[in-house]
């Protein structure tokens, strides 16, 4: 019986191995690549084991009795070895044909690959799919031609098919971002907007570094699914019979007739503004093809693009600007489609310098909103030629542009507060070119504009107006990086100003006006003087308390300023930072410019008595030392901190004990020269 049993194992034994073997025969053959480089691995295993087996054959003895062996099974045995064996070799041998033919499949998928990719770029998308799937007849696995497929795919519109596509590459290759990309972009164009998410997702977490596209992404979701809910809700106002909605329809309608006179149009227009309420009129304004008006209507087009406009002209002109403010304030999706509109785009930079002061000034104020949001910012460094506006706006700032800006400045209360603060945004991004930053600096009756609009801020306290203060505060900074004389006339009136504004409860508007103190002091000792007689130590010192990083740099800049020369201000710093608590802090900064500054005025202030004694059981010069030893990058850091720890010895020379415990003389001892020379 034991030989019988024994017999019945070897023989099932070889069942399995037979079994085994017909499976990775057809694995190989799989058309699945996952299932294909599973049974390549397995076979290459077996040929290993086989090669280990035959060596340790070759060392060991196997003794076994068999009772009751018959010749069959000896035979079978036989057998069994003859064909494992054989096969294997043969599996070797197919291997290395396998490489070789893998490698000639790899040549002929790449040829295929590089007539597919010709023939997208030249948009031929059929034939380009063509190829790429000859492609992948000589390669299955090859995860670009799926990827570059599903890219055509998707210029097709054939969305499953492009999705298919990338859940065969990702089969391919797991962490591959262009797949999870494209198949992202396929359920945005689905509406699949939580889908579209979760690709982008998966984006970030194979590459962290792939942030910036990752939000691009999410930002073109966020969007497009925006859009769609504005106008399924457009639609329903529409079907619910809502005035307001109805009428937009009816005014474009009306605005869509031929051939009438240029007023019929320029009245129409005016209506269409007044209607538009919110974004349920911009989104039907969009969807009603509000912006074909210069595409259908030769009269307006003709009207809008003329070189030399007549009265009639300028008043469509002017229509049609104060048209588009209304639907794009807000509606980046109809900001992307006005900039995109060929004749808009061609004009933008012609009605800028037309020199009618009604087209630049409302031009202004469509320009203006899109540098409110970054991907207004992005449309206009997209489609306009922005040196070409800034030499525009050289020419014509004096003689067109700034004289009716200071007009709008001046009567604030008369215009459109939220387009006033927009038009402020804009002249305070074009003081970014030095010429045209000079021009305005230079323009006494600009300042004084300025001064008054932050004058009627104390009497109107309005949101809108808020906006508008802070704008002109931005401009204020951006013309103080021009010094001159006209700066220096009005430096006591802006630093009170801006000393009256600490008191506001808009934290913009408070970190702004400090902002403006750090600029406007150093032109002038007689401002310095002013701000410190009303406290401005004691103001700073208190918002330095707050934190934040932008007030932090604002704030002890200002500080550095007014105690290098004052020494009422000096004082009133060692009062209000007793043992310097506040600039300790400031000098563990990893901002170096909070660092300097604060080292200066450190510095600065012990040579009030006492003043370096309170320091004694501080860290104090520990930290300067190590800025002054290297820590510090930059030279003028290092410096005010070297300087620094110099007075602090001379004014208490117990420090000198904590110096040389910390082996920081030869630092004290090359400080020694700055602080002689101050």
């Amino acid at each position: 019986m034991l030989a019988d049993e024994e017999q019945e194992e070897d023989f099932q034994r070889f069942l399995r191995r037979v079994d085994d073997i017909t499976n990775l025969v057809q694995g190989l053959n799989s058309t699945d690549p996952a299932v294909k480089e599973k049974a390549v691995a397995e076979t290459e295993k077996r040929l290993r084991d086989q090669e280990t087996s035959k060596e340790e054959e070759s060392k060991t003895t196997v003794n076994r009795t068999v009772i009751n062996t018959r010749a069959s099974v000896k035979d079978m045995a036989n057998a069994e070895a003859v064909n494992t064996d054989g096969f294997l070799a043969i599996l070797e041998q197919d291997a290395k044909e396998r490489a070789k033919r893998r490698k000639r499949n790899e040549h002929l998928a790449n040829a295929l690959k590089g007539k597919g990719n010709d023939a997208f770029r030249k948009g031929d998308y059929v034939i380009a799919i063509q190829r790429y799937t000859e492609g992948l007849e000589k390669l299955k696995d090859k995860q670009e031609l799926y990827t570059n497929r599903a890219q055509a795919y998707l210029k097709m519109h054939e969305y499953e098919k492009a999705i298919g596509d990338c859940e065969w590459a990702l089969k391919c290759n797991e962490k591959c971002i262009k797949a999870y990309f494209l198949m992202g972009k396929t359920h945005l164009a689905l509406k699949r907007y939580s889908e579209s998410r979760q690709c982008y997702e998966k984006i970030l977490q194979i590459d962290p570094q792939k942030e910036s596209l990752f939000k691009d992404c999410m930002n073109e979701v966020n969007l497009e699914e925006k859009r769609m809910k504005d106008e399924e809700r457009a639609m329903s106002e529409v079907q619910s019979g809502k005035l307001a909605a109805l009428s937009i329809k009816e005014l474009l309608q009306k605005l869509d007739r031929p051939d009438q006179n240029i007023l019929y149009y320029t009245g129409g227009i005016r209506l269409l503004t007044e209607a538009v309420k919110g974004c349920t009129e911009q989104t039907l304004f969009r969807t009603n093809n509000g912006f074909s008006i210069l595409k259908d209507n030769e009269i307006v087009r003709r009207g809008f693009c003329a070189e030399r406009k007549n009265a009639a002209e300028v008043d469509l002109s002017v229509s049609l600007l104060v048209l588009w403010q209304a639907v794009c304030a807000g509606n980046e999706e109809n900001q992307r489609l006005l900039l995109t509109h060929p004749d808009v785009n061609a004009q933008l930079p012609k009605l800028l310098s037309s020199g009618v002061s009604e087209i630049q000034k409302e031009t202004l104020a469509l320009i203006s909103l899109y540098l409110e949001n970054e991907n207004g910012r992005r449309l206009l460094v997209r489609h306009q030629d922005l040196t070409k506006f800034r030499t525009q706006c050289r020419v014509m700032l004096s003689t067109g542009v700034l004289p009716l800006f200071t007009h709008l400045l001046t009567s604030a209360k008369l215009v459109n507060q939220a387009a006033l603060a927009r038009c402020i945004g804009i002249m305070g991004n074009l003081c970014a070119d030095v010429v045209i930053r000079m021009q305005m600096a230079e323009c006494r009756e600009c300042w004084q504009a300025c001064l008054k609009l932050v004058d009627e801020y104390f009497d109107v306290s309005t949101p809108k107006y808020q906006d508008c203060l802070f704008a002109v505060l931005g401009l204020i900074m951006n013309l103080l990086l021009e010094p001159n004389v006209i700066i220096q006339y009005f430096a006591v009136d802006i630093s009170g100003r801006c000393m009256s504004l600490l008191r506001d409860k808009d934290e913009r508007i408070v970190t702004r006006a400090i902002g403006v103190l750090s600029r406007i002091l150093p032109a002038s000792s007689s401002a310095v003087e002013e701000v410190v007689k009303r406290g401005v130590v004691k103001k700073m010192i208190k918002f330095l308390k707050a934190g934040g990083q932008i007030t932090s740099n604002y704030g002890i800049k200002t500080l550095s300023i007014c105690t290098r020369s004052n020494r009422q201000a000096q004082e009133d710093l060692v009062k209000s930072d007793k043992r310097f608590n506040v600039l300790l802090k400031l000098l563990d900064s990893e901002d170096e410019m909070i660092v300097g500054n604060a080292a200066f005025c450190l510095g600065q202030c012990l040579v009030v008595p006492g003043a370096a004694t309170s320091l004694l059981n501080s860290n104090v010069v520990m930290i300067l030392l190590k800025h002054a030893g290297g820590d510090a990058t930059r030279p003028l850091v290092q410096e005010n901190a070297a300087i620094a720890l110099g007075k602090l010895c001379v004014a208490e020379p117990r420090h000198i004990f904590q110096l040389r415990k910390l082996n920081g003389l030869a630092i004290l001892n090359s400080s020694m020269k700055y602080v002689h020379s101050i």
